[in-house]
């Protein structure tokens, strides 16, 4: 029998939710978010982005969280945060995230949900937090120490998804120990506190995504850092740049082979997913035409599918104010529903004087 925290057994939630979200949207409350350390790139927007906007227009009770406190787990400086911070809140709107059905909030703006950290970490062991891969995996991706934070990193996303009483979270198979634990800690607080009551927190089920990482324009991961992606927020020009810059190899003939031509794969996997179509289909029709009519076929794919979303968001970059606004009434919502939580915490603790 399969292990109650493996991944068969969560793909099974998984599939099950996603049967029902279309018959009963307003069961569940979905909450998901990205640390603001840049722009917000093509790997987001396919990967997670259109993903939102979906559950949000079928009736999902969505919450997006902008983790600022996260930046600060394996980075040593807040320079450009508050930057970073609008310009995701241009890119979210400009995808389609409705700030009247979606509570778009910072992690720094909600103490309430912040607070529910102390009674959390007393409920996991120092051995649970260590052994958890995905810190591992974070830690040595950033070449940083071993923080406090990094190290309770884990705990402070179960304060995020259960402060606005969160039951399904969109992720990939890598974190799936969050979620876990998150379910741990639900299930060993309605233990402790809520014998005699309703219990104050909800299980948590992960909602896996069938989505493939899209690579890189080089075939790698697709990160800023690497200079192989292509942000939501680049114009035309650019994005033609970008891809012109990109490495291919000396090979005239274009075919898909990620493992020996990362770099025309790459380019083909972009192609076919901004336009529909496979990148065997792509790399036939242009054949022996080269990487100069690859490339040129790519620039129009991604300059073409995203031109209406690249128009909304020039007209948030002009408009500041409201994408203050937008945050500001979402970090209120978020202040409401953290005070309400945490007040239910203090009750069941017994700690309301």
């Amino acid at each position: 029998m399969p292990n109650e925290g493996s991944y068969e057994v969560a793909l099974e939630r998984s599939e099950r939710i996603r049967t029902d979200l279309p018959e009963h949207p307003e069961r569940y409350t979905m909450l998901t978010g990205d640390r603001p350390t840049g722009r917000l790139h093509l790997g987001h927007y396919f990967g997670t982005l259109q993903n939102r906007v979906e559950l949000q227009n079928m009736g999902v009770h969505t919450n997006v969280l902008i983790a600022d406190y996260q930046v600060i787990t394996d980075r040593d400086t807040t320079e450009h945060i508050r930057d970073n911070v609008y310009n995701m809140v241009m890119d979210y709107l400009a995808c389609g995230l409705d700030p009247d059905k979606t509570m778009i909030y910072t992690h720094s703006s909600v103490p309430a949900a912040n607070q529910l950290m102390l009674p959390f970490l007393s409920l996991v062991s120092e051995a649970e937090l260590s052994r958890n891969p995905t810190v591992k995996a974070e830690m040595e991706a950033s070449g940083h120490e071993l923080t406090g934070l990094l190290l309770t990193y884990p705990v402070h996303q179960a304060c995020d998804i259960l402060f606005c009483k969160g039951n399904v979270v969109p992720v990939g198979r890598d974190q799936l120990p969050h979620i876990e634990l998150t379910r741990t800690i639900a299930r060993k607080f309605n233990k402790r506190y809520c014998k005699d009551t309703k219990p104050v927190f909800p299980m948590v089920n992960a909602l896996l995504s069938d989505t493939p990482l899209l690579p890189g324009l080089d075939g790698r991961k697709m990160s800023k850092s690497y200079g192989n992606a292509i942000s939501i927020s680049m114009t035309p020009e650019e994005t033609a740049e970008r891809i012109k810059k990109s490495q291919t190899d000396g090979e005239r003939m274009i075919t898909f082979d990620p493992e020996n031509r990362p770099g025309v794969s790459g380019l083909l996997s972009t192609a076919a997913i901004c336009t529909g179509r496979s990148e065997v289909e792509i790399a036939e029709e242009i054949g022996m035409s080269g990487s100069g009519a690859l490339k040129k076929y790519v620039t129009e794919a991604v300059n073409n599918r995203f031109a209406e979303i690249r128009e909304r968001r020039h007209v948030y970059e002009n408009d500041l104010d409201y994408v203050k606004d937008v945050l500001a009434e979402g970090n209120r919502r978020a202040n409401e529903i953290a005070e309400a939580t945490l007040a239910e915490v203090c009750e069941a603790m017994g700690m309301t004087y």
